[in-house]
């Protein structure tokens, strides 16, 4: 392929986004073949939305769409799965990730050959027992084959310095992020009073010892730069019930979407999630500026869409 056929196919992808665009169709994603096609030829991210199926089915062809969790989880891997498991609330209140979710990413990755499966997150209601408890978390991975922690000790973290940061120079963050093969992030969808939406990069906070310090810092900032310097290997993104108001805790307004979007490109997923509330993803701070230090696209004329 020569240097004018590049540029005929770079100018058509141009075109369609821009035509896309003007019905307001560019910034949603998901809405057509030709939306993906012109993603595709681009060579921008994948991701996988999943409909119409009970949520441990959502999960299954979500992940499946993207080559399965062989493709990201190895035979003899230590996995860390990250959920949002900070309120005590239960499930139907939208304010923690849906439990079949979190459950069936721990099946899929013991059946991918993983050696140890950990769900972790750092409460922020007390006591612990009572998240683990109301959230449905806690029973349903660990009958799934995973080892649950509350990372609320001291001892489970350790100081690391970003590197690429621009405001959050230091973060005390959980020993087993740094030490994991495979690193899956799975937030759920959710509004919130600070940053507007609490995403898969927001998800990150319950990795960190402080996250006070993030609020009384640059918060959006703070977001990105995390975001920057610990890419997930894999988001899978709870949208099966969404938090509409009074979040991130409830309770409040919940609407039932019945979706799971996954993808590699953290940004992408939480780009494509941000649409789920009628937003658009430059919008939301905190990825702007995470997509302004390279750490994901949130262009979503330039995201490949795989709706299954």
């Amino acid at each position: 392929m020569g240097r004018d056929d590049i540029t005929r196919r770079d100018f058509f992808r141009r075109a369609l986004g821009a035509g896309l665009a003007a019905y307001g169709l560019g910034e949603l994603g998901g809405l057509g073949d030709l939306t993906s096609v012109a993603a595709e030829a681009a060579g921008g991210p994948t991701i996988a939305v999943a409909s119409r199926k009970a949520p441990a089915g959502l999960v299954q062809a979500a992940v499946g769409a993207l080559g399965g969790m062989e493709k990201f989880v190895k035979r003899g891997a230590r996995v860390l799965v990250k959920p949002n498991i900070a309120w005590a609330r239960r499930p139907e209140q939208a304010a923690t990730t849906n439990p079949e979710v979190v459950a069936e990413i721990v099946r899929l990755c013991k059946q991918a050959g993983a050696r140890e499966v950990k769900v972790m997150d750092h409460a922020v209601d007390r006591p612990e027992a009572l998240v683990l408890r109301m959230s449905g978390i806690g029973s349903a991975a660990t009958a799934a084959g995973a080892r649950v922690t509350m990372a609320s000790s001291a001892a489970l973290y350790e100081r690391v310095q970003l590197k690429k940061a621009k405001t959050l120079r230091s973060a005390d963050v959980l020993r087993d992020l740094r030490r994991a093969d495979v690193f899956i992030n799975v937030p759920i969808a959710k509004v919130h009073g600070a940053t507007g939406l609490t995403l898969g990069c927001k998800n990150l906070m319950g990795t960190v010892l402080d996250r006070g310090a993030w609020h009384r810092s640059d918060l959006d900032q703070c977001i990105a730069d995390f975001a920057a310097e610990f890419p997930p290997t894999l988001v899978i993104l709870d949208a099966v019930r969404i938090l509409l108001t009074n979040g991130p805790k409830g309770p409040g307004t919940t609407a039932d979407k019945g979706l799971v979007v996954a993808g590699a490109d953290a940004l992408a997923v939480d780009a494509y999630a941000t649409t789920l509330f009628g937003r658009k993803p430059g919008q939301v701070a905190h990825l702007r500026a995470a997509h302004s230090m390279g750490a994901g696209e949130i262009d979503l004329s330039r995201v490949a869409v795989k709706n299954v």
